[in-house]
């Protein structure tokens, strides 16, 4: 799999961590992970009132789903985050490049009003494409 950053000067610069656009070349497969929070596997809500730690356990939580599907979060090609508050845009970028390296996925990032459950404050799905076995990533 190949995964390209696509930018121009067309366009502002992006103010967080993602690329403008990204282009993938593969054979593989594609995965899509269902919004996630940051619900733990025991059903526990992570780092109530903290949105780093929420951010941490979201895209923990996405790379467990990315595993299961053989994959990593460097196939990672796109992704659509939800927010409480855009004021963390900041915090979430901050935990973004923990994770994250280059090249950089597509990103969305909108404030909500509601999320399923009054704690979360973020939710975060994403699209990968997996490559073959013995494909390089």
């Amino acid at each position: 799999m190949t995964k390209q950053e696509l930018s121009t000067d067309k366009l502002i610069k992006p103010l967080g961590h993602y690329a403008q656009a990204a282009v993938v070349e593969a054979r593989g497969k594609m995965v899509f992970v269902s919004g996630m929070t940051a619900r733990r596997a025991d059903g526990s809500i992570a780092g109530i009132g903290d949105i780093e730690a929420q951010t941490r356990q979201v895209i923990e939580n996405i790379k467990s789903a990315l595993e299961t599907a053989g994959g990593t979060l460097d196939h990672v090609c796109r992704v659509d985050v939800y927010v409480r508050n855009m004021e963390h845009f900041q915090q979430i970028h901050k935990v973004r490049r923990e994770y994250f390296k280059p090249p950089l996925p597509a990103s969305t990032l909108v404030e909500v009003t509601k999320l399923a459950s009054p704690e979360y404050l973020i939710e975060i799905n994403a699209i990968a494409v997996v490559p073959e076995s013995g494909a390089a990533a």
